[in-house]
């Protein structure tokens, strides 16, 4: 897929207007705080209308207005499509094709992007927390009913919780947890399944790309590590039935802590290089070198589950990666389309057909 116009209005502090990319590379550049990350996001929203910073959809709105929209056309799936977002005060409207939907995870199998921002470098070192949201942003823009999943377990998750704390003070109400326990168990059993098919998917494409990236000196695995001791290549009955049998043996510690302990909430996947754990044991550059790899990988498997390349979003990376990661990098996105922000872009580099884009104090072009 990709992108054919990018429309905006009183988003954030960009001057109203359109951005018309050209289909291959878009090089976004001026100085920090300009609005080039907010054109990145304004793209990136329409993957499902999360944004991949820490905002509120209100503060999408330019101060003093009620209102911001922004609205894409792209082609995908063999045909033109556009989008609309608007966002008011405590509401999102989202519009697809002309039509109304109730939320803009109808965009989700319709249009693709994978983002790689300067904090995406930092997640091998980073907690688990983060890698788990870097898998699940990546099976949910894969298939709708992944999100719903997802979603779904967290409700049931929070309600289990909150049951938990009220055992702490009224201890009769301990018989009342197997209420949730099957449905926690039930959608659990399917985001692991999920994940572990697509770590699986994942980990072959990065170690292609470590492989080539590290000139074939070092090899990268990764492994996905669950707390139900699920393990890959079983079933969802065998993996319910694991998760089952660990949430109750841990129902007095999670009576005892107010949460539950067990479950994909608490799972994980190490980053392995040459057998060690890069958490610990790599350097800064092996550390790029492996989110690099996973990024790359992301935007691989996307393409092999869609049957289409999804528009590739690097926000300010290039700074961050040495000569031989930006090249590397730029010859592995060629056949993407590709938006690139900076401060001062090295014209030595070779990006191949392209168009460039100033930006200053909002205005584009």
């Amino acid at each position: 897929m990709f992108v054919k116009s990018l429309s905006f209005k009183n988003y954030r502090n960009l001057e109203d207007g359109i951005l018309q990319p050209c289909e291959k590379t878009n090089i976004i550049f001026g100085d920090n705080a300009q609005g080039k990350t907010n054109l990145l996001e304004a793209l990136w929203l329409f993957c499902g209308g999360h944004s991949f910073r820490e905002s509120k959809e209100s503060e999408f709105i330019r101060f003093k207005e009620k209102q911001a929209k922004i609205g894409v056309e792209f082609f995908s799936q063999n045909r033109d499509q556009k989008a609309e977002l608007v966002f008011s005060q405590g509401k999102k409207d989202v519009f697809i094709n002309g039509v109304h939907k109730k939320s803009a995870a109808s965009l989700i199998e319709r249009y693709n992007a994978v983002v790689f921002s300067p904090e995406d470098l930092t997640l091998v070192k980073r907690g688990p927390s983060a890698r788990r949201r870097f898998i699940d942003s990546a099976i949910c823009r894969e298939k709708l009913g992944n999100a719903l999943i997802i979603s779904k377990y967290n409700q049931t998750l929070n309600q289990r919780n909150a049951l938990l704390k009220d055992i702490y003070r009224h201890p009769e109400l301990e018989k009342t947890l197997e209420i949730w326990n099957d449905t926690l168990c039930y959608l659990g059993s399917q985001i692991i399944l999920r994940r572990f098919e697509y770590i699986n998917k994942l980990a072959k494409l990065a170690e292609e790309y470590h492989l080539g990236i590290s000139d074939g000196k070092e090899s990268l695995t990764v492994n996905y590590i669950s707390t139900t001791k699920a393990l890959y290549g079983e079933n969802e009955s065998e993996i319910f039935k694991k998760f089952s049998g660990e949430l109750q043996r841990s129902i007095r510690d999670d009576i005892n802590s107010g949460f539950t302990n067990i479950g994909p909430h608490r799972d994980d996947f190490d980053i392995i290089i040459n057998n060690k754990k890069a958490k610990i044991f790599a350097s800064q550059g092996q550390q790029r070198s492996a989110v690099l790899s996973l990024k790359l990988a992301e935007a691989g498997v996307l393409s092999e589950l869609t049957g289409e390349n999804p528009v590739i979003l690097l926000d300010d990376v290039m700074s961050e990666l040495d000569r031989k990661r930006q090249d590397f990098l730029l010859n592995k996105v060629r056949d993407y389309q590709v938006f690139i922000t900076c401060c001062d872009f090295d014209d030595s580099l070779d990006v191949g057909d392209n168009k460039k884009f100033p930006i200053k104090e909002g205005r584009v072009g």
